[in-house]
């Protein structure tokens, strides 16, 4: 099959999650498929990456794009049909370029990643056969981050107004598309109670990269000191709201049952009020690190008490590959298809949170059945080529009984 892989961003260097998923699958498919290879550079960072998907790719462009201003209330945003967060990625040389290529190439199937670039397919291109990959679906997450977390009434009253826009959207794509790819079962869950029951959706779960992600891979060793790690990027709403329940309703619960007990919070770009849990006794907040496979490795676990979904969850089989045994909620793993004793351990309130947490530390057999489980969980089914083949096949079936000319 010849496919269009769109993108709003350069996902290289491979150093963060959505990166993670969109690298991967775009290799994978250009291993099966003629691809070309579309993607924004915001600013015109990004661009001496080129080579990298030459190498892979068929053809490789990249659009230099600045974002527009985020809309002034009175008169842009009222009057805009689009949600301000799609609005922000429109952009007339987007627009542009776009069309030229379609004018001159063929494709079977256009992939793009996420709602922000279906929009460009809205009212042009209606022939052109369309899939997106959801890294998150937008009105889900959006939704749960209103229901977990407290805004200002200002910004209630305007995330309500962006919520009826996007949900307006989410079902005109859904009508577009031809297919609707997200991470989870949860995702496709919400497609089909709220967006539609019409559209095909499929699932292709988030994975690892297990050449970079072994356990053998770095020097370091056990910490001597029990020891968990709570891993991702410190400014992204869902981890903040994370540490927030742990360190108001959980932290203190394990600290008086486990001796030495300490927390390392790795990730880029911590907020204030993840910078001040480092304040606490046995509590290290690193900020963005070069590697973060030496945190794995130190680690007796890793903590993942997540309260938002939707979307990436690749800190899970990261750290199983690590050999590192994790404790999350049910919603921090979903689409995963772990199991509770088996693989991870799972729980959803503050008590069996504790719980579990404190059972794994102090169970040294039951870390070693997690870890020799999760390994053959991640080697088995959540290995990006593993992943990357089931997309690449499912689009086969689905769209390549017809060949562009």
């Amino acid at each position: 099959m010849k496919i269009l892989v769109f993108y709003p961003y350069i996902p290289f260097p491979v150093d963060r999650g959505t990166y993670q998923r969109t690298f991967h699958l775009l290799r994978a498919l250009a291993a099966d498929h003629e691809v070309d290879f579309l993607a924004l550079a915001e600013n015109g960072e990004g661009m001496e990456h080129q080579a990298v998907f030459e190498k892979f790719c068929r053809k490789t462009e990249f659009i230099r794009f600045s974002h527009p201003e985020w809309q002034r209330l009175l008169p842009d945003r009222l009057f805009n049909p689009l949600p301000s967060n799609i609005a922000f990625w429109t952009d007339a040389g987007v627009a542009a370029a776009l069309r030229e290529r379609l004018s001159t190439e063929r494709y079977d199937l256009v992939h793009c990643c996420d709602l922000v670039m279906a929009q460009y397919f809205m009212t042009e291109h209606q022939n052109q056969r369309l899939a997106i990959d959801r890294s998150r679906v937008d009105l889900q997450f959006q939704w749960m981050e209103h229901q977990r977390m407290t805004f200002p009434l200002k910004t209630k009253m305007l995330r309500y107004e962006n919520y009826a826009k996007l949900w307006r959207f989410e079902r005109h794509v859904a009508r577009r598309a031809a297919l609707e790819v997200v991470c989870g079962p949860d995702d496709e869950t919400f497609i089909r109670k709220w967006i539609s029951k019409k559209l095909e959706v499929s699932v292709v779960a988030n994975g690892v990269d297990l050449e970079y992600f072994q356990p053998g891979s770095v020097a370091e060793g056990l910490s001597k000191d029990p020891t968990v790690l709570f891993c991702g990027a410190m400014d992204y709403n869902p981890n903040i709201d994370a540490l927030r329940w742990y360190f108001a309703e959980v932290h203190e619960a394990i600290r008086i049952r486990v001796p030495k007990y300490r927390v390392l919070i790795v990730g880029k770009a911590p907020t204030p009020e993840v910078v001040a849990y480092g304040t606490r006794p046995g509590v290290t907040v690193t900020g963005g690190v070069p590697d973060v496979r030496p945190y794995y490795r130190q680690s007796w676990m890793q903590i993942v008490p997540l309260r938002i979904g939707g979307g990436t969850r690749l800190k899970i089989p990261e750290s199983m590959a690590m050999t590192t045994p994790v404790v999350s909620t049910t919603i921090g793993a979903q689409g995963l298809g772990l199991q509770h004793n088996h693989d991870i351990l799972l729980a959803d309130t503050a008590e069996d949170f504790t719980n579990e947490t404190v059972r794994g530390l102090m169970d040294a057999p039951l870390r070693r059945k997690l870890i020799a489980n999760g390994l053959n969980t991640v080697h088995s089914r959540l290995s990006w080529p593993t992943l990357g083949k089931a997309l690449s096949d499912l689009y086969q079936a689905r769209f390549g009984q017809k060949t562009a000319q």
